[in-house]
């Protein structure tokens, strides 16, 4: 009963309202250059935290069973963005969905619902980001407890929960109007383009066995062609090294941009009109990426999490046979971020193929990821539409609220979502899978950070690149003309 009658549950939240922190909406709308310095300073902060060291941590021993996560969550480990925005995904993700099926019940046209429903979510932010600190502190990350002692753990666990505040507030600013998007996107674009920087011009060495050689592609290219007197030999090497970033995966990289660049500009025009003014008409884009990377984001938190409990299990139990179907591990060789690869089991049949050789010498462990990461954004997508009101018949809603009309429709509302659901379930399905087909091509090419980084960023840059083109139009900005 009090889950069918939603209100309530979001009337609970009352009295915390006072207590959690908030960043006032602004008086007046922010001045674009100022918002372009607030969205800069956001993300001067976050950067800052990336870099900071928790205090009271002990050296790690073993190898970081969160790797696989940090992409998406813009995570850096040992720092005090070690949570990264897992609680602010988490949260908002759970809330969605929960108001989605109707089981938390949200009117949007109620501002009251609207404020309490923020409120909920970043009750709910907080409670994740204290149960993350914990689960990181009592799990070992960061040394032995007993070692650590319970005063220091309790401070690890404050400095966790102070930056996860920071977090929550710095995406609450950029998105109640201070900045540009939202917080999530600018720190995962910003994270994955560290990333793409740092293994392209890193100059940590490394002793791969074949003598010492730099981490960044680029630099090991430089360093290969001077030192080595076979310079054909040389440059082999820094195109196809094995196990490091080499040139090939930096061209990698850049072809995925362009594609993906190229694909966003898909769209159905479905023409529209006023039923209140006569001769006004317009159009609604239906893109092939409908559901924009949230497919691709959800099909790798799924994997992550798995990942995850998969290695945390195999160091327990690795002589159970059934830990060791649901994944097998081992520590990988020459790797600078201390990162555990699968070798067997389910984890290992969900993760892309490491090269080309390794996809001809199992075929099916190929056929069954393309399957796996096509089917899931298929479906992830579809799936979404609906829980974010999206849908053909939420998009009906809205045309009618800004009384508008699909061009010969005239308010007919079910003719309407008849004609929208041609198009809309279809850019669904086939835009999560076209995302799905990228990320395989972005991972069996060695694209640097990952075919689904090398996607968010891609797709989030796009976001930021169409803000820019909008507000500098409407400003008459001179870089934009």
């Amino acid at each position: 009963i009090f889950f069918s009658r939603g209100m309530k549950f979001l009337h609970v939240v009352k009295p915390f309202m006072g207590l959690l922190p908030e960043v006032q909406s602004p008086e007046k709308k922010i001045k674009f250059q100022d918002r372009l310095l607030w969205t800069a300073l956001s993300l001067f902060i976050f950067l800052v935290c990336c870099q900071i060291p928790v205090y009271g941590v002990q050296p790690p021993k073993s190898s970081d069973p969160f790797y696989w996560m940090r992409v998406i969550l813009a995570s850096n480990k040992g720092t005090l963005m070690e949570l990264g925005i897992s609680p602010i995904v988490t949260a908002g993700l759970v809330m969605q969905l929960l108001s989605g099926a109707k089981i938390i019940a949200v009117d949007e046209s109620v501002k009251e619902d609207r404020v309490l429903f923020n409120g909920a979510q970043k009750l709910f932010g907080l409670a994740i980001t204290t149960v993350e600190a914990v689960a990181y502190v009592m799990s070992g990350m960061y040394g032995d407890v007993k070692e650590i002692g319970p005063f220091i753990c309790g401070i690890i666990v404050l400095q966790l929960f102070i930056s996860g505040i920071i977090c929550i507030l710095l995406d609450e600013l950029l998105q109640k109007g201070y900045g540009l998007g939202s917080g999530i996107s600018l720190f995962i674009a910003t994270n994955i383009c560290e990333t793409i920087v740092w293994k392209s011009f890193s100059p940590t060495t490394i002793n791969t066995g074949r003598g010492t050689e730099f981490e960044g592609a680029v630099i090991a290219l430089f360093h290969l062609l001077i030192t080595r007197a076979d310079k054909v030999r040389a440059l082999q090497e820094a195109f196809y090294r094995p196990q490091l970033p080499n040139v090939t995966n930096l061209l990698a990289t850049g072809l995925v941009f362009i594609v993906v660049i190229f694909f966003q500009g898909f769209r159905v025009e479905l023409p529209v009109v006023s039923t209140k003014q006569r001769g006004a008409q317009g159009s609604y884009p239906i893109k092939l990426f409908y559901t924009s990377n949230m497919p691709i984001i959800l099909q790798t938190a799924l994997v992550s999490n798995l990942y995850f409990f998969s290695q945390i299990l195999y160091k327990r139990f690795s002589n159970n046979i059934f830990v060791g179907l649901l994944g097998r591990w081992e520590d990988q060789e020459y790797s600078p971020s201390g990162a555990s690869i699968p070798v067997g089991g389910l984890a290992y049949y969900v993760s892309p193929p490491q090269s080309f050789s390794d996809m001809l010498s199992d075929p099916f462990h190929a056929v069954f990821y393309v399957s796996f990461v096509l089917a899931t954004c298929a479906l992830f997508s579809k799936a979404w539409i609906d829980v974010s009101g999206s849908s053909a018949r939420d998009v009906a809603r809205q045309l009618r609220e800004q009384n508008m009309v699909l061009k010969g429709y005239r308010n007919i509302e079910t003719s309407m979502v008849k004609e929208l659901n041609r198009y809309i379930p279809t850019a669904a399905a086939f835009g999560g899978m076209c995302i799905g087909a990228l990320t395989v091509a972005a991972d069996f090419l060695g694209a640097v950070g990952s075919g689904t980084g090398i996607l968010l960023a891609v797709t989030i840059i796009y976001q930021y690149f169409e803000t820019f083109v909008k507000e500098g139009s409407t400003l008459n900005l001179p870089f934009m003309r």
